[in-house]
């Protein structure tokens, strides 16, 4: 690896005038050129701070390249979108009434301490996830598995309490398979920041030093022969827009996410580096608020505000095409979306001003709205200002406030905030955000209060069908409920936008993830 590390600051300094300063500053532009990772270390930046590498708790979706790193799972959800099978030999055969699945394993994976992975090692796994008292936090969206049996060494099945074909979607990003007892053995502060040998994944941890990077070397008995490539993986945590393109400038990271919208098309293009984005089917971009708190006790305040802010402005020229709008949790692009219901809540003044007019609070109001502090798929800030402006226009006052991620999810969860700002990425499938931000029993119920049986009843519809043509019209129906009710204000849809240097191969922006980097080759 090039030894060159210079200092975050100098750096700062160095680009603090823009990527224009990088090309004009000769020692940055030659470095550009240089070839860093002799020794096969892939380095990436993240631009916030993970709290854990345990999927069942994980709730940063930037985080989660580290915990598949070392965990897999029955199938996984591709780069491309399309579910395919992982510790399966295939994906799973299911019963005519749709409550039944059943996994044939692969016969030659072991985790990382040597122990070959059986049927015994999933059932013990999701016991463990589903069991109450491990409070996990991704216990929510799995409690529909009832029971998990144990049919051969190499065979599990999964009973459901009702259809729910979403599960398997969320297998990648929020659950893991560990070895028998493992858990008991080791503790959740193990699993949370140092596990060792309970994984199945491309790369065993190392080391994890706060605020700087988490590292990882190569599983050498992976069963995915081949793979991966390098022989370290480095994580580096850098919050700076413009440390982090610094660093991709100079060879001291590979690959870098969350790159700033405003250079994207023209860092890409740069010398030496290469980029890409692809639009995605679960890249949330929501207000979300809390129904329970004024002003957001009342629906035509609610409405005014989503008809108030202008979304296609933000996304021109804040995000330069990198957030595709939406007014409703379904992307334009998306099969189940509905237009009509999507038209009823964007941009329209004097209809945000006829709604203002018939709320609780006519001649406006004022409401604090949290924003992260780190950038997740986008940087926020800029948008959180021009919202603030739109919303001015209506004597309604955003008090935008900022807050370190982790802290501002809590608060979500917790239903301490009024308003928030925030990217939520999920597997792009059409349930998710309205599962866990407005139905009982999730980890982000209390970020919206929001709660109603006939929403219930449509997903129970929907997780009863499989085919696009029958599901289409249920989800119009619970959009359509959604525009009435609007707990939640969408803005839109984000783009998964990566850089990286031009020696990095097998790479592309991931539709289910920030980054997926176990099959790329430096």
């Amino acid at each position: 690896m090039n030894d060159f590390d210079p200092d975050r600051r100098k750096l700062m300094k160095a680009v603090a005038a823009g990527t224009a300063g990088l090309a004009a500053t000769p020692w940055l532009a030659t470095l550009v050129h240089a070839q860093p990772n002799q020794g096969k270390t892939l380095s990436i930046t993240l631009p916030n701070n993970p709290v854990t590498i345990d999927p069942i708790n994980q709730l940063n979706h930037d985080s989660m390249v580290l915990g598949q790193t070392v965990f897999e799972n029955l199938v996984e959800f591709g780069v491309d979108g399309v579910l395919r099978p992982q510790l399966a030999k295939a994906l799973p055969t299911v019963s005519a009434d749709r409550k039944t699945y059943t996994f044939e394993l692969r016969d030659d994976v072991a985790f990382q301490n040597g122990q070959k992975l059986t049927a015994e090692d999933v059932k013990y796994s999701f016991d463990y996830l589903l069991n109450p008292d491990n409070k996990a936090s991704r216990r929510g969206i799995f409690t529909r598995i009832a029971k998990v049996t144990v049919l051969s060494p190499t065979k599990v099945q999964f009973d459901l309490s009702e259809p729910y074909h979403p599960w398997l979607y969320f297998l990648t990003k929020y659950m893991g398979i560990y070895p028998v007892g493992s858990r008991e053995k080791h503790g959740g502060d193990y699993f949370k920041s140092g596990p060792i040998g309970v994984g199945t994944g491309p790369g065993i941890f190392e080391e994890w030093r706060a605020n700087d990077y988490i590292s990882f070397k190569k599983n050498p008995n992976y069963w995915q022969k081949g793979l991966p490539a390098w022989d370290r993986l480095l994580v580096r945590l850098i919050p700076e827009d413009s440390v982090r393109v610094a660093y991709l400038m100079t060879g001291q990271a590979d690959i870098i996410s969350a790159p700033p919208p405003r250079e994207f098309n023209r860092l890409k293009s740069f010398p030496g580096i290469a980029g890409a984005s692809q639009p995605t089917l679960g890249g949330w971009f929501a207000m979300m608020t809390n129904t329970t708190k004024p002003p957001f006790d009342d629906v035509n305040f609610r409405k005014a505000v989503s008809c108030a802010i202008d979304r296609q402005a933000i996304s021109d020229k804040v995000y330069h095409g990198l957030l595709e709008p939406s007014g409703l949790p379904a992307p334009a692009r998306g099969w189940w979306f509905d237009k009509a219901s999507s038209d009823s809540v964007s941009f329209d003044l004097e209809k945000a001003k006829a709604y203002l007019a018939q709320s609780k609070y006519p001649t406006g109001a004022s409401f604090d709205m949290i924003i992260p502090a780190e950038p997740y798929l986008l940087d926020v800030k800029d948008a959180a200002l021009v919202v603030q402006s739109q919303l001015a226009k209506l004597d309604i006052k955003a008090n935008v406030q900022v807050a370190e991620f982790n802290v501002l999810v809590q608060k979500m969860i917790r239903g301490e905030h009024t308003a928030t700002l925030m990217i939520i990425m999920s597997p792009g499938e059409p349930s998710y955000l309205i599962q866990v931000t407005m139905t009982q029993g999730q980890v982000m119920t209390k970020s919206t209060g929001y709660q109603n049986p006939k929403l219930d009843d449509l997903l129970r519809r929907a997780f009863a069908e499989e085919e696009q043509d029958k599901l289409k019209p249920i989800y119009a129906e619970m959009q359509q409920l959604l525009a009435a009710e609007l707990p939640l204000v969408l803005l839109g849809f984000v783009h998964a936008a990566n850089l990286w240097r031009q020696n990095v191969k097998n790479f592309k922006p991931s539709l289910g993830l920030t980054m997926s980097v176990r099959d790329v080759q430096i």
